[in-house]
């Protein structure tokens, strides 16, 4: 039997700039392929041609052994190519059967069959094992998980058979990333072939069959996921060895800059006592719902403080978020669409905007902000580039320089490395490394993150918090994954 999909000697260039350079990608029958690369090494691109976005410049394709070139994605999703992206393309007022079968709905005499319609998407979710899902609810009112569910039904109605998952876990808790994955698992079993796009590599392992990686616009590594180590991967991705991304310089913490006792939210955390020293990086580990993310808000400003006390430098007891940038606190917060950044302003904006002289310069700042830029390693066109342009990695250090251009000493970074590629996260983590051991006076960070390596690697102490209850804050040396997570989740499975 001929490969489902076939990608031979992929080329694509925009103008002089080449984005890809001959890839191939061998996708089987009843086979997840992950898709593995960091960003701007050509997934993008490549699968952009594969759902008819646009046209390569040479190269073959086929599918199920035959010749395959559509003009339009309309023409690839009837030819039997899905692709689901991260931000997901639903229309949120439609009901999910409408959605389903969004041009392609049952009529008579001109009108649509609404209860076939139901009939049909409901048969729909059944095959996908998902009947808890109505198909007479609005879109808008389902969870982001339900929502994907919804977009690979319509995929699956149309006779999909190869379906492009782009980063589909990024938004989903571990619950809802798992109920994926036995989705995913369905599929296979239904003799659909997945192309899985994802910066996270454990769940390439865990799910897929085969890996391909690209770099710099080829394909640097294929093989079977169960036979390859992460590091292998990373290396591929990235052209240097794993070790090199956690780089650790020697580290002297310094006096308490951040000391406090028997914190209490109005829901989360409870009676949480830790204490934060100058050139230190201390990390929050907890699985999601944990109150991790509370923690910091109330530490911030930006949630109430029921009890306990919080000492800041010189500085004690609760604060507006606007008190507590000027005592020398800040928070980059996980959502960073919604609450870091404005992505509609520009970089100089973003960068700014919180500590703005009463008489603004345009020449100072420009030259401020690019001093901050090429510190960070922020790539852009520029200083008034919108800052949503920007990948993923670059706004998170433009969030980041924020920080630093007001002055703070304790930086809270709440899931710094979220939906960045590896490159980008090496360069994040270089950075917190930076702060804590080379900038005068060094700073104090906490980082809270759901990926227990990142922890590891980057923290010198780690707490875990269960339930809202924080425990003790430990030296890594003697923690690893599996002690991180049976902590994290005792208490719920004690609560189960």
């Amino acid at each position: 039997m001929p490969p489902r999909l076939e990608m031979r000697g992929v080329c694509k260039s925009f103008g002089a700039t080449p984005a890809l350079g001959g890839v191939d990608l061998v996708v089987q029958a009843g086979q997840v392929h992950a898709l593995l690369g960091q960003n701007g090494a050509g997934k993008s691109t490549l699968m952009k041609i594969l759902s008819g976005a646009i046209r390569p410049d040479a190269g073959q394709l086929r599918l199920d052994g035959q010749p395959y070139s559509p003009r339009n994605p309309l023409q690839a999703r009837r030819l039997g190519v899905a692709m689901i992206y991260q931000e997901l393309s639903l229309a949120p007022h439609l009901t999910v059967a409408q959605n389903i079968f969004l041009g392609m709905e049952p009529t008579r005499h001109g009108l649509v069959r609404t209860d076939d319609l139901n009939q049909r998407a409901r048969q729909a979710l059944v095959e996908l094992n998902q009947s808890a899902i109505r198909p007479e609810a609005i879109v808008s009112t389902l969870s982001p998980a339900a929502q994907q569910v919804v977009e690979i039904a319509r995929a699956a109605a149309v006779g999909c058979r190869v379906l492009v998952l782009d980063e589909p876990t990024s938004s989903l808790s571990r619950t809802d990333a798992e109920a994926l994955f036995s989705l995913i698992a369905r599929l296979r079993q239904q003799g659909q072939s997945i192309v899985y796009i994802t910066h996270f590599i454990e769940e390439a392992k865990r799910i897929a069959d085969r890996f391909t990686v690209l770099r710099d616009g080829v394909s640097v590594g294929t093989g079977d996921a169960s036979d390859v180590e992460i590091a292998q991967i990373v290396e591929l991705m990235v052209g240097r060895r794993m070790e090199e991304l956690f780089p650790r310089s020697p580290r002297s913490p310094g006096e308490v800059l951040l000391d406090v006792s028997k914190l209490s939210g109005t829901h989360r955390p409870h009676d949480a006592s830790f204490t934060l020293h100058r050139g230190e990086v201390l990390g929050i580990a907890g699985l999601v719902g944990a109150g991790r993310t509370e923690l910091l808000r109330a530490l911030a400003g930006l949630d109430p403080i029921a009890s306990g006390q919080v000492r800041l430098g010189v500085h004690t007891g609760p604060a507006a978020p606007t008190a507590r940038w000027k005592q020398g606190l800040a928070l980059v917060s996980e959502n960073r669409k919604d609450e870091g950044l404005a992505l509609g302003l520009s970089i100089a904006d973003n960068l700014t905007l919180s500590r703005l002289p009463r008489i603004v310069r345009p020449a100072q700042r420009r030259a401020e902000v690019a001093a901050w830029l090429r510190k960070l390693d922020v790539r852009c066109e520029g200083s008034d580039q919108p800052v949503g342009e920007l990948s993923g990695g670059n706004q998170q250090k433009v969030a980041i320089a924020r920080l630093l251009y007001h002055g703070v000493d304790v930086l809270l970074l709440d899931e710094p490395t979220r939906g960045i590629d590896v490159a980008s996260k090496a360069q994040i983590y270089r950075l917190i490394d930076d702060l804590v051991t080379k900038d005068q006076p060094p700073k104090a960070v906490i980082v809270v993150s759901s990926y227990l390596p990142e922890l590891l690697g980057v923290c010198d102490r780690i707490a875990v918090m269960c339930r809202g209850q924080l425990g003790p804050a430990r030296p890594v040396d003697g923690l690893d994954e599996q002690i991180l997570l049976a902590e994290a989740a005792k208490g719920n499975a004690a609560a189960a």
